[in-house]
């Protein structure tokens, strides 16, 4: 008899969890947790041709010390963020992490320029290759974050709206942290960026 009463209440309470919103906010957690672990696979990925990219140019111009610096430096200040789910509940750690993988962008995009300046470098195979990839991650970094964004709006549009809302109070989902405006625009520019030119070629002229 009382196992049975148990039973009844195992199904109600499982009904009543899946009326309230409780599963669609399980759901869109992990969502959450999968787009994140990918946007950290791919930055993992750009830190991890730093040090090539660094000693290439290097070999070409190595008093260029300034820029080499600061990429090195970027990508260290990288390196020393704790990154883990708990990130995504702490707003002010997801802004650091932001923050640093943004100066790492700028360093890297400034590395890329000085590198105009030295024809053998941009005809290293090796260095070209590099660039290659780079562009490749860049362009795989914007995707994951995407993801990761569509994720978050999907997860905090449950956690906002009525009645879900109370559901997410009684079992503590609260509003995750997405990447701000300004740096979605700094990050979505990169993949455009053609690594073998700074500037744009002008237009061939008419008959050529």
């Amino acid at each position: 008899m009382y196992k049975r009463l148990w039973l009844w209440s195992l199904l109600l309470l499982s009904s009543l969890l899946s009326g309230c919103g409780y599963n669609t906010l399980q759901s869109n957690d992990e969502q959450i947790k999968a787009s994140w672990s990918e946007v950290i696979n791919q930055y993992q990925r750009r830190a991890d041709l730093v040090p090539n990219l660094v000693n290439t140019v290097k070999g070409y111009a190595s008093h260029e010390r300034q820029v080499l610096t600061q990429v090195t430096e970027a990508r260290a200040q990288v390196g020393s963020l704790q990154v883990t789910n708990e990130v995504l509940n702490d707003p002010p750690a997801f802004a650091r992490f932001q923050s640093a993988q943004g100066q790492l962008s700028g360093a890297l995009s400034r590395l890329l320029a000085v590198s105009e300046n030295y024809p053998q470098l941009k005809a290293d195979a090796g260095f070209r290759d590099l660039q290659a990839q780079l562009e490749g991650t860049e362009n795989r970094i914007t995707v994951a974050r995407n993801r990761y964004i569509k994720a978050v709006q999907d997860y905090n549009v449950t956690v906002r709206s009525f009645p879900t809302n109370l559901t997410a109070m009684v079992f503590g989902f609260s509003v995750k942290p997405s990447f701000t405006v300004d740096d979605e625009k700094a990050i979505s520019a990169a993949p455009a960026v053609d690594f073998g030119n700074t500037a744009p070629a002008a237009p061939a002229a008419p008959g050529k």
